[in-house]
């Protein structure tokens, strides 16, 4: 009993009215994005609606932590548009099921963690980057299809989804001064609606764009050849899907362990989200992996626990199975401006305090990524580009900084002691230190303050005594670790090594 309390994280220190409302409002916003999704890419509309029961309800109970809200995704719900129209969906589910497998391989073999090499900036660049493309998206409520066509609202609809709108961000904002036992989000949600049926005001609800009616998810084998042809052509599109759901996820993940000031298990996130998408694939699910702004409607709400994910998850099922007549009544201008007020309340905008003083190539990092988010949609590639955007401006600050200290003792012997890394990046200036013609017979080079880092590194090493050597003058290397000694001996049988020890690389040794 006490295992299975651990694994729900139930304690005294939950919060279960908190729990219960905040999932009950991770609902209520999850609905219209998840069926906004499987209409997009042409699946049926339950699909999209099994998905989100499936991966809210699997992750919040086995996920890396509490307080991350999984779903059909539109990150991940993107990537298979063109298989969807090319093979069909018996192929989406397939590809789907794939992806969790890879996702799982991932969380296995404790990949997850490299996420969190991820520089600032770039977290910056792409949570800024949804924040747009979460308000931006909610503009398409504002329309309304006509034959076949879509066209934007005007005249007294228009003003009547405007107001709504207005209102509900007004209660979001103003609710917490008066109590925040209660989440402004569901207030807002409950006012509107009550607003509106009281008063019988003609306006888009959720049943406008689908219906939300049907039974619990069907278990069925993906109807596709179980052969190589079919794993040549999905396995593309799964390949895709798990890493933008892995990227999305864990740095979601991440963005929740700084608000909450606690770490979760990007590993064991990895294996929940790839169990959850096998699911999918075999019980009607579109897949998906965690929803940022469902999220931070959570962590606003106060959840800090399971409990919240769980109840979302089943609430999304119960409005399946029963409820459907009552959610489809719900206005969708209250969702609309809980969602603009989670895109308001997701924007970093700490960033923009710290702008100025930001490096410049912090700074273009952060706006490529928010970019490339915005207007690719294209989470993975955006991090991805800042991530090597990154890497390249760190490599080519470390690499101006190799110095060389000179001095000849009084045996004649010149010591050049290294400052800064010796890597690809650094060889050159590196190799510009050494006065070989005018250097004496014997020579030392002490890397106390320095570290031979790879291969590059090496090559220089050896190019440079094989100079030294041509001329009849001993190079001494001095204060190298452990496995730099036996690269370097490994390299180069001219190369003489002191065997006087950097302390410092004790603990490189033992590891």
């Amino acid at each position: 009993m006490k295992a299975a309390l651990n694994l729900f994280d139930f304690s005294q220190k939950v919060n279960y009215r908190t729990e219960i409302l905040a999932g009950l409002t991770v609902a209520m916003t999850m609905i219209p994005e998840s069926l906004s999704f499987a209409i997009l890419a042409g699946f049926p509309p339950l699909v999209g609606l099994y998905g989100a029961f499936i991966m809210g309800l699997v992750t919040a109970i086995f996920g890396g932590r509490p307080g991350l809200i999984s779903g059909g995704a539109g990150a991940t719900v993107i990537v298979l548009i063109a298989l969807m129209k090319s093979h069909g969906l018996e192929y989406v589910f397939g590809a789907i099921a794939l992806a969790g497998v890879i996702q799982i391989l991932v969380g296995v073999f404790k990949l997850g963690k490299f996420v969190r090499l991820v520089p600032q900036p770039v977290m910056f660049g792409f949570v800024n980057g949804l924040a747009i493309v979460i308000f931006m998206s909610q503009f398409e409520q504002f329309k309304i299809s006509t034959n076949g066509q879509t066209e934007w609202l005007t005249g007294t609809p228009f003003l009547i989804m405007a107001g709504l709108v207005t209102l509900t961000i007004a209660i979001v904002v103003m609710w917490p001064k008066f109590s925040k036992k209660v989440p402004a989000s569901l207030v807002a949600i409950m006012v509107v609606f009550a607003l509106v049926m009281v008063f019988n005001i003609d306006t888009k609800r959720v049943a406008d764009i689908a219906s939300v009616s049907g039974s619990l998810p069907p278990f069925h084998i993906p109807n596709i050849p179980f052969n190589f042809e079919t794993l040549q052509v999905i396995f593309p599109y799964a390949a895709i899907m798990a890493a933008v759901g892995l990227t999305e996820g864990l740095l979601t993940l991440n963005l929740v362990d700084e608000i909450t000031g606690t770490k979760g298990n990007s590993n064991r996130e990895c294996v929940a989200q790839g169990g959850a998408n096998i699911l999918n694939g075999f019980f009607y699910g579109m897949g998906g992996c965690p929803m940022i702004a469902q999220t931070l409607v959570n962590l606003s709400a106060g959840s800090r626990a399971r409990l919240s994910g769980i109840v979302a998850a089943l609430t999304i099922l119960l409005i399946i199975l029963i409820g459907a007549p009552v959610i489809g009544k719900l206005p969708m201008a209250a969702l609309t401006g809980v969602m603009i007020m989670v895109a308001i309340g997701t924007f970093e905008w700490a960033s923009l305090k710290i702008f100025k003083r930001m490096p410049k190539s912090d700074i273009f990092v952060m706006i490529v990524v928010t970019l490339i988010t915005v207007f690719l949609h294209n989470l993975a590639l955006a991090v991805l580009i800042g991530v090597i955007i990154s890497a390249l401006v760190f490599a080519w600050d470390n690499a101006k900084r190799i110095r060389a200290r000179k001095h000849v003792d009084e045996n004649g012997v010149k010591h050049y002691e290294i400052y800064g890394p010796l890597f690809f990046g650094s060889v050159t200036g590196f190799a510009e230190k050494f006065d070989v013609a005018n250097d004496p017979p014997e020579i030392i080079i002490d890397f106390a303050e320095s570290r031979v880092v790879d291969m590059s590194a090496i090559d220089a090493l050896n190019a440079l005594t094989a100079r030294y050597s041509k001329l009849g003058k001993t190079v001494r290397l001095k204060h190298l670790s452990k496995d730099c000694r036996t690269l370097l001996q490994n390299a180069s049988a001219i190369i003489e090594v002191n065997i006087l020890e950097d302390p410092e690389y004790l603990v490189t040794e033992k590891a």
